[in-house]
């Protein structure tokens, strides 16, 4: 049993920058076709470019809402028009929109649960009627430890991760057995464009929780998902592996 990728095709949401494309090219690495899917055009175009002149492989940009369900099954059937298959889906497109529960509004909360929560079901319901018919698949969702422990103004972030674990542990149960593995991964503190822009005291503080005594890389992230797309973790599934230094123990 080895990584070898090559001949499948993953589909990564927000996979233009920070950990999604940390995924991507880890994955296209190990001889996997990408296909970058991003709310914003230029930069997956940019990123798939990017991948294919480094690596080798064949990659595809496509824009996609991953909350508006249509442009959902638009981004799957120009996959499949284009690649003939879906080997491995990663839902990794996420946002954050922080405050306080009495201070936060039903917009706010709808916002973060419709891109984090219901892009997760939109392509996991899309990918898995394919991966059905096939009886092959591998899909990994990126979570966060939030989910599992609750943050002062994050009510709308945890209970989207906290929904995308429970999810993640359906979606094994159904499509199991049809040779469908489903995954998720819970990063800790991970050094990234939106974890550089907090303030450095809060960085500070943050580091102090974490027994290793520093944020993780995409790549800590991308490893693990390299892992649970591979034969080497054929036998897993409705897991959730946590990335975080030691900081949720």
């Amino acid at each position: 049993m080895n990584t070898d990728l090559k001949g499948k095709t993953a589909l990564i949401t927000g996979g233009a920058r920070g950990i999604g494309k940390a995924i991507a090219e880890t994955l296209a690495e190990s001889g996997c076709d990408i296909v970058v899917a991003d709310l914003m055009a230029d930069a997956a175009q940019a990123t798939a470019d990017e991948i294919k002149d480094k690596y080798k492989v064949k990659t595809f940009p496509v824009s996609v809402n991953v909350a508006d369900y249509a442009s959902v099954e638009k981004c799957v059937k120009s996959v499949i028009d284009s690649f003939n298959r879906i080997d491995i889906l990663v839902n990794n497109a996420g946002v954050t929109k922080d405050t306080l529960i009495l201070r936060m509004s039903p917009e706010d909360f709808d916002f973060v649960l419709n891109i984090n929560l219901k892009g997760t079901f939109h392509f996991t319901k899309c990918v898995g009627s394919y991966m059905l018919k096939e009886k092959a698949g591998r899909i990994v969702n990126i979570a966060s430890i939030i989910g599992l422990m609750g943050n002062i103004g994050q009510a709308n972030y945890s209970a989207s991760k906290g929904g995308v674990i429970a999810l993640t542990k359906t979606t094994a149960k159904e499509f199991s057995s049809r040779n469908i593995t489903c995954n998720a991964i819970a990063p800790g503190f991970i050094d990234t464009e939106m974890t550089r822009k907090l303030p450095e005291n809060i960085r500070e503080e943050m580091i102090k929780m974490i027994p290793m005594k520093k944020y993780g890389l995409p790549e800590d992230v991308a490893a693990s998902v390299l892992f649970l797309v591979s034969d080497l973790a054929r036998y897993i599934t409705g897991q959730v592996i946590v990335v975080d230094g030691g900081m949720l123990m």
